[in-house]
């Protein structure tokens, strides 16, 4: 059975992080070992403003966790919205400054090799084509944030793993059945950890804009990204807002694809939400 472990967040955001980590997996140091490469994956999107796009502040919050474990390298790895141009919004959020400050690498997964994978049971893929170094890293952690998508319904841990995904693939993507292709996407990367930052979040449009309201939640997983956009759905579904969210979140077609896929629990009796 898998655990979703949520808190409310106080002013000491590392805390917080910490606080929903170890119910997980102990101490950081049981994940993440010394010979360790480890790649963080934010929602850079886009630049605009948290939670359309990764809090700084989160995301150092992360880093300096992650390197109280003192791994090999920790990896930030992006690409933005087909549309941009990775390397200037990423300029735009301060990622420059923050690799200097901790000595982390910076890897534009548009630059860098793409390497084909198939996609076990694929409907709409049969494979797909993402970043080479998610192979060859030993730990991939997601940031996702906690929002509405007016395409796609909602963007959180399923979705996060489209800015892995070739660019060329992506305007396709949206032309039809964008929603379970996101979970066929999601079915080819193995996260070791999913952290969401749902402090603030977007109940209407979406992913750069929209209704912000401000659950002040932070939620955690390992790698049931089924239970934990479930969850974090119904924290969106819980606010009066013009959505297309319905009332059931197993009936949006991105989270009954990923039950398809074996992606995580195929109902709330498969996992137990801690809160601390």
């Amino acid at each position: 059975m898998s655990k979703i472990i949520k808190t409310k967040t106080s002013q000491n955001l590392k805390f917080d992080i910490q606080k929903i980590i170890k119910p997980l997996i102990g101490e950081i140091t049981d994940l993440i070992k010394p010979n360790d490469k480890v790649l963080l994956k934010p929602n850079f999107n886009t630049a605009d403003p948290f939670p359309a796009s990764t809090d700084m502040n989160f995301l150092q919050a992360m880093i300096e966790i992650i390197q109280s474990a003192k791994p090999k390298e920790i990896i930030i790895g992006e690409s933005c919205t087909y549309f941009l141009n990775t390397e200037k919004v990423c300029r735009e959020k301060g990622t420059p400054e923050l690799m200097e400050k901790f000595n982390i690498t910076w890897h534009n997964f548009d630059q860098n090799d793409w390497v084909k994978v198939k996609v076990p049971g694929g409907k709409y893929f049969k494979s797909v084509s993402i970043p080479k170094i998610t192979q060859e890293v030993d730990k991939i952690i997601l940031l996702p944030c906690l929002k509405t998508h007016r395409f796609a319904k909602f963007t959180m841990s399923l979705k996060i793993t489209i800015g892995m995904l070739k660019p060329i693939l992506r305007g396709p993507l949206h032309l039809s059945n964008l929603e379970p292709r996101i979970a066929e996407v999601a079915s080819v990367i193995q996260p070791d950890l999913i952290i969401m930052d749902g402090r603030k979040c977007f109940v209407t449009q979406g992913p750069e804009e929209g209704q912000i309201e401000t659950p002040n939640i932070l939620m955690a997983t390992q790698n049931d990204r089924i239970a934990l956009d479930v969850e974090a759905l119904k924290i969106l579904q819980s606010y009066k807002a013009d959505n297309i969210l319905g009332n059931d979140p197993w009936a949006l077609d991105q989270i009954k694809r990923a039950v398809e896929l074996n992606l995580g629990a195929k109902s709330e009796a498969d996992y137990k939400i801690i809160e601390v």
